[in-house]
């Protein structure tokens, strides 16, 4: 143990050494805050944009400072801010001057949009914990942004609150009213309060950024040195609850018709009805809940070509899961910067276990009509804070048995259960101290299962916990420097058969022949793990510093409501660089990491290695660039042979590199360049050169396509068992080389109408080909050698013309293999002493078109009505081989495809704010 701990060991010892030298010679600051007073207004504020009110006539906040494109200096346009209240609401209006009004880059984007335009800025720590917020913009068009603000610096989108504003455009530059109710922040009840706040202002044109609070580059935090909001009092946070009901119904168009098919009739019309809330539970918790939801709204996921023995990792697009998400986040809070390389840290919540497709089988053969997805029959969520400083969110949704209907040859129908009733629930909370210097919190998730069918017992696992510990504290009293921490164990039951597949399965390869440190327990009804991470990093100056160490025991299984790249890992990084804020005449901004990494596995063996440089910077003309060079020396690689023993690498040499031009243009450019290669003679490489155009102020229309070959010598096909393999622990591990090429592109339009009124369209085109050849199998382990079929010990290797049946044995006719045109037979050793066996025919050229259209309409404050069509289709043809304009034919004209329309209605209930 002590052999693979030596590289981290010796790393952290260090690390703590010059750390220890340079925290001695920390002082202690004290910040100083300015201070915005809030009036009570007298008569009721109209929310137009025009700056008429008697609030807005007084001496507002002008002293900004610029911190983009020249820091510290004075703007080039004045700012004024006022800020008032009442019983209800809180009031925040601006006068932003501009000396060419008909300058001002006005872009009109649907909520939330990233946009090249002018725009206003408001953050309020309502808790004033130092730590959370909340954040509202406006666009010089009137479109808006808003969110939460966590961690000191990080935010995230995904609330959308009810709140109104409105700008104008005038003479002297352009104006913003905006009314944000106390229903839309949260606070405890006081006499008199004090609220953390800054505002900010970009103008586009010219690249500026101005701030009330100017928190300079090579600093950190954000929520931590916002001013004090003052003047509030005898106000009382609102009762909250919201309601939206919402009504939906879709119609299926499918052409995917199989003859006797009778689930395959080519039209579905269903509709759906139910409803979200939002309750406070007091002043500072939400409870959100959902009863039947939908999310035919959202956007559909990309097709992708997955030839890994690893689960691809999908992006969460779901409203409900997506907003106060940042609650659950666990183990890399208090730092500004998390590294990690070939680490894949487990992910304790990945919502998308939730609803996702039913994964058990049919018990009967016929055609099978099987759901989409399972269905969530309710959600409940609590989000929020005990107190100022402790956090509390805690999930719990309840899935349905999902049952797939089955017809045999006979006609009678049968319901098998593919997946069963299930809860998922997590809970997270975490405790701040010292105003966010410190920290620890829990999290724990249980996956409860109804296995009500005996053939699903061996097929799930009955039940699955996780529970974690995490925290960070700062070393020195400047927040220079924080240590950060997790750990974590895991306990999944089920019957044997179920432990035993999950012990065999990709995640942990206990079967491994050649490693002492793992081995099968065939009667184990259960399978337990832990996990952990520390971290430190260097949070503000030029000089940049990372380093971490982390473990995942090979017992460690998070699968059923996380998600879990690999386990049995032992992962330490170091990260140091420099980065230049100011201008220099060439460079607006540049910086520089150097970084390395190792793996070992809990046997002792490196099984990963790395060394780093990476780039960046912006010139002065607003183009960007950023990129890597990369060097992996060979190791051991313990998870290739798919359960096998370890087999070598090769050394291995790779780069990134992206550049983009001036966002403001009309037309931006960019252009992703990505290759490699390894000294076995593989290689790959890669380019995407993408455009966006803004035809007008309200359209903005982007294509972004990529291009990639990737041939690997040593591509895994298949294990063969075979006891005269005696070299290879009693199996064949069959690899190929794979000729992949790829074109993918991702096509976007956004056409907003008004600020409320937009329409969006996305598709996804997919061409990957994929060609295998020079058939061989695993020498020796622990090597990169390889006995060749056709070249070495007499083997053979023909492929089929026809379909015929295999006898292996010729004294045994009784065991036979069915053998497909286009299939390989191999002849391992040709001396009759290994049977032959079959490769089949794995050359692939699968084609997909994946898109949906989505106009979507907010007709009244927080009620929306949405329009969608999806469309999907694809195309098998031609496989090994890619020719773009006949693939890109075949897959337009597809006969197996399928639209689905759909219209939602929502609509937003306030009941605390009717009269009766």
């Amino acid at each position: 143990m002590l052999k693979i701990l030596y590289f981290p060991i010796l790393l952290l010892l260090s690390t703590c050494f010059l750390f220890e030298v340079a925290v001695s010679n920390e002082l202690d600051t004290t910040l100083t805050r300015p201070t915005v007073v809030a009036l009570r207004v007298t008569n009721p504020v109209t929310i137009d944009g025009i700056l008429s009110e008697q609030e807005w006539q007084r001496s507002g906040i002008t002293s900004f400072t610029q911190r983009e494109p020249i820091e510290g200096s004075q703007p080039t346009q004045k700012t004024e801010v006022w800020v008032a209240y009442d019983d209800a609401a809180l009031y925040v209006a601006a006068r932003l001057y501009d000396s060419a009004p008909d300058s001002i880059i006005r872009r009109t984007g649907r909520r939330d949009s990233d946009l090249s335009s002018d725009w206003f800025y408001v953050g309020i720590d309502s808790y004033h914990d130092r730590r959370t917020g909340f954040f509202f913009g406006v666009y010089a068009s009137g479109s808006i942004v808003d969110g939460i603000l966590y961690n000191d610096s990080w935010d995230d989108d995904s609330w959308d609150g009810v709140w109104d504003a409105v700008t104008t455009v005038d003479d002297k530059g352009w104006t913003v009213e905006m009314r944000i109710p106390y229903s839309q922040l949260r606070f405890p009840k006081k006499d008199e309060y004090i609220w953390g706040v800054n505002f900010a202002r970009q103008i586009e044109r010219r690249k500026e950024e101005d701030y009330f609070v100017m928190v300079p580059k090579k600093e950190s935090g954000w929520v931590s040195r916002f001013a004090d909001l003052i003047g509030i009092r005898d106000i009382n946070p609102p009762p909250r609850i919201e309601i939206l009901p919402y009504a939906v119904s879709s119609f299926k168009e499918t052409n995917q018709f199989e003859r006797n098919n009778p689930f395959r009739d080519g039209t579905t019309f269903s509709g759906n009805t139910g409803a979200d809330f939002k309750i406070g539970l007091g002043s500072n918790l939400t409870l959100n809940a959902t009863i039947n939801p939908d999310f035919g709204q959202v956007e559909v996921d990309p097709a992708v070509v997955n030839l890994t023995q690893f689960e691809t990792f999908f992006e969460e697009k779901r409203p409900f899961f997506i907003e106060g998400s940042n609650f659950f986040d666990f183990g890399y809070g208090g730092a500004n910067n998390n590294w990690g390389f070939n680490w894949g840290s487990p992910n304790f919540f990945y919502s998308r276990r939730i609803g996702r497709p039913p994964r058990g089988s049919v018990q009967h053969d016929g055609y099978a009509d099987i759901p989409d997805g399972t269905t969530i029959l309710a959600a409940g969520k609590i989000t929020g804070k005990i107190k100022e400083s402790w956090s509390l969110a805690s999930l719990h949704a309840f899935t349905e048995r999902e049952y797939a209907q089955v017809e045999d040859s006979s006609g009678k129908r049968y319901d098998d259960v593919v997946e069963p009733f299930a809860s998922y629930n997590v809970i997270r909370s975490q405790r701040e101290f010292n105003q966010g210097r410190q920290a620890i919190g829990i999290i724990g998730t249980a996956v409860l299962r109804d296995l009500n069918q005996s053939y699903l017992v061996d097929n799930f696992n009955r039940r699955s916990y996780a529970l974690g510990i995490d925290g960070w504290t700062n070393l020195d009293s400047d927040q220079k420097y924080v240590i950060t921490g997790w750990f974590a164990g895991t306990r999944v039951k089920g019957t044997s058969k179920r432990i035993l597949t999950l012990q065999q399965s990709p995640l942990h390869y206990f079967q491994r022949p050649d490693a002492d440190h793992v081995s099968i327990d065939p009667n184990a009804t259960s399978l337990s793990g832990y996990a952990g991470r520390v971290a430190i990093n260097k949070q503000k100056g030029n000089v940049r510093f990372n380093t971490a160490l982390g473990i995942i025991s090979p017992g460690f299984e998070s699968n059923d409501l996380g998600f879990l790249f690999r386990t049995d890992v032992i992962n330490a990084h170091i990260v140091i660089g420099y980065s230049w804020f100011q201008p220099d005449g060439l460079f607006r901004r540049k910086s520089f990491n150097v970084a390395t990494f190792r793996n070992y596995d809990f046997g002792g063996h490196k099984i990963s290695d790395g060394y780093f440089l990476f780039y960046g910077g912006q010139f002065m003309n607003y183009w960007s660039f950023d990129g890597n060079l990369v060097f992996n020396p060979a190791v051991l690689d313990n998870r290739n042979t798919r359960g096998g023993p370890m087999m070598k690498t090769t050394n291995a040499y790779g780069g990134f590199m992206y550049m983009s031009t001036d966002g403001r243009k009309d037309f931006v450019f960019n252009m992703e360049i990505d290759g490699g290669r390894s000294e076995s003679g593989g290689y790959r490489f890669g380019f995407g050169p993408g455009i966006e155009w803004k035809p007008s102020t309200n359209l903005n229309c982007r294509v972004s396509p990529w291009f990639f070959r990737d041939i690997t010598i040593a591509q895994w096909v298949t294990n063969q068992e075979d006891a005269t393999a005696t070299n290879t622990y009693g199996s064949r591990y069959v690899f190929a080389k794979l000729d992949q090429k790829e074109f993918s592109s991702s096509i976007r339009v956004d056409w907003t109408f008004t600020p409320k009124l937009s329409l969006q369209l996305y598709l996804q085109p997919l061409i990957s080909a994929g060609l295998y050849n020079e058939f061989k199998e695993l020498k020796q382990p622990g090597t990169y050698t390889f006995n060749r079929y056709g070249e070495d010990n007499g083997s053979t290797i023909s492929q089929a013309d026809h379909d015929y049946y295999l006898y292996p044995d010729p004294n045994d006719l009784t065991d036979s293999i069915k053998i497909s045109k286009g299939d390989y037979v191999v002849d391992a050793d040709g001396v009759g002493l290994s049977l032959p066996f079959k490769i089949s025919n794995l050359n692939f050229n699968f084609k997909s078109l994946r898109g949906n259209v989505v106009l979507r309409w907010e007709y009244l404050p927080g009620s929306t009505a949405y329009l969608v069509w999806t469309q999907s289709r694809t195309n098998l043809d031609n496989p090994g081989e890619l020719k773009f304009g006949r693939d890109f034919r075949r897959l337009l004209l597809a006969p197996d495809h399928e639209n689905v329309f759909l219209i939602k209605i929502a609509y937003w209930l306030n009941p605390s704010t009717l009269r009766f």
